[in-house]
């Protein structure tokens, strides 16, 4: 019996081409995304006691206090001058918000994060103790305060003065513990002889999801402001008390995330929309100056911040009696853009306080909110030809601003149950 044996197959050769790179795009290409990881400082902060010094690293050179982020790891190395009879060396991290009323007395403490590690000890090591000892933590970033779980909140401090008043304080340390001799010699050691410690700014940084959006584009014909689905109208009446008058609406607009970085100016755009009539009217009670008050404004725009403090637990008529203290962090700048027979045009941003370095938080029983508030109150509102009207917006702030390559954490937009204080959640 024959056999035929099939020809065997050769593949066709492959010639393969290695495609070329440049670092940045050329012309007829788009760069999608860039993620570069943040340069650390190459500082070290130092805090030195008589016999112990504290190196703490990837700090900025000449920092007055050691800054930290959202799950940073605190690195460093203890020094010890005599390691003589030392039997343990301890490095902790502890922090703390306390909120105290003032006038009742009511205090809560909640710990925030409590973490110890043993760099050296003599019942577990037969060597001598080291001069030198490294150490690295990690910060969680969460807390519970038994009922809840939140995000690590960052070092802050506010007060509200009287009675009732409050102070609230987040802050964070750490420290080393220097143990020698006999149990009664480390007790008191570790009460401060020979020991060092240090507070640190935990700073955690955040940025918006999406960029701001580019200005409204105003129509060649009316100068009235174009629909845009990046902007979002917020609107509110004004009411006449003028007979034969017409209610003035106002429309607000604003980016349609609400979330921006404090870094930024925040853009607005508003029309104002009535009858001829009414708009002469209302002039002298709009956003720019007017004679009626040349260093004055009736209609503004600001930025509030809230800061709430749960320290009660009685109920008054059915409902919690928290203490709040409201402060202005902003205020919006008018520029008058065009007007037209029933309409007025003005745009502008808002600058936002630079002493401000932290956005809106909640932790155990403080609450700090943030929100656009759009007013006009006239000098004498029973005389005046308009009702008052206020106006509430829930806005987040951030730390940084958007950027493509940035390596903080996005804040998502949302807004499916806006916050709604009761000294502010209402419009005329």
């Amino acid at each position: 019996m024959s056999t035929t044996s099939l020809p065997s197959y050769v593949a066709p050769p492959t010639f393969t081409r290695t495609p070329t790179y440049s670092a940045e795009p050329h012309a007829y290409e788009q760069r999608l995304a860039l993620n570069r990881p943040a340069q650390r400082p190459a500082g070290s902060f130092v805090k030195q006691s008589k016999n112990v010094s504290l190196r703490l690293y990837a700090q900025e050179d000449n920092a007055s206090l050691p800054v930290y982020g959202c799950g940073a790891a605190v690195e460093g190395s203890v020094t010890l001058s005599k390691v003589e009879g030392v039997t343990a060396v301890d490095v902790k991290i502890e922090g703390s918000l306390i909120l105290r009323e003032v006038g009742e007395g009511g205090t809560t403490t909640y710990k925030l994060c409590l973490d110890t590690v043993t760099l050296w000890n003599r019942n577990t090591d037969p060597e001598s103790c080291p001069t030198t000892l490294e150490f690295s933590l990690n910060l969680p970033t969460t807390f519970s305060d038994g009922k809840d779980t939140y995000p690590l909140p960052p070092t802050h401090d506010v007060h509200l003065s009287g009675v009732p008043g409050f102070n609230a304080t987040i802050e964070y340390m750490v420290s080393v513990s220097v143990a020698k001799g006999s149990r009664a010699s480390s007790l008191l050691l570790r009460m401060g002889n020979g020991n060092v410690s240090t507070p640190f700014i935990y700073h955690p940084r955040s940025r918006p999801s999406v960029p701001l959006p580019a200005r409204m584009r105003q129509s060649s014909e009316t100068f009235k402001f174009i629909p845009n689905p990046e902007w979002n109208c917020h609107e509110s009446v004004i009411r006449t008390r003028q007979a034969g008058g017409k209610d003035v609406v106002c429309e607000l607009y604003l980016p349609a995330s609400r979330v921006f970085s404090l870094t930024q100016a925040i853009p607005f755009h508003v029309v104002f929309c009535s009858s001829a009539f009414s708009l002469a009217a209302f002039m002298p009670y709009g956003p720019t100056a007017t004679i009626l008050a040349p260093n004055k404004q009736f209609t503004r725009l600001r930025v509030l911040r809230q800061s709430t403090v749960d320290v009660r637990n009685e109920l008054v008529l059915g409902t919690k009696t928290d203490i709040w203290r409201v402060d202005t962090i902003g205020e919006g700048d008018f520029k008058h853009a065009g007007d037209g027979h029933e309409w007025l045009c003005f745009s502008g941003e808002i600058q936002l306080d630079k002493d401000v370095k932290v956005g809106s938080f909640k932790a155990g029983g403080l609450i700090v909110r943030d929100f656009l508030e759009f007013t006009m109150h006239p000098p004498e509102p029973a005389k005046a030809p308009f009702k008052e009207m206020r106006l509430v917006i829930p806005i987040r702030l951030t730390t940084d601003p958007w950027s493509v390559d940035s390596m903080t954490s996005a804040v998502v937009d949302d807004w499916s149950s806006p916050p709604t204080p009761p000294d502010l959640a209402y419009a005329y």
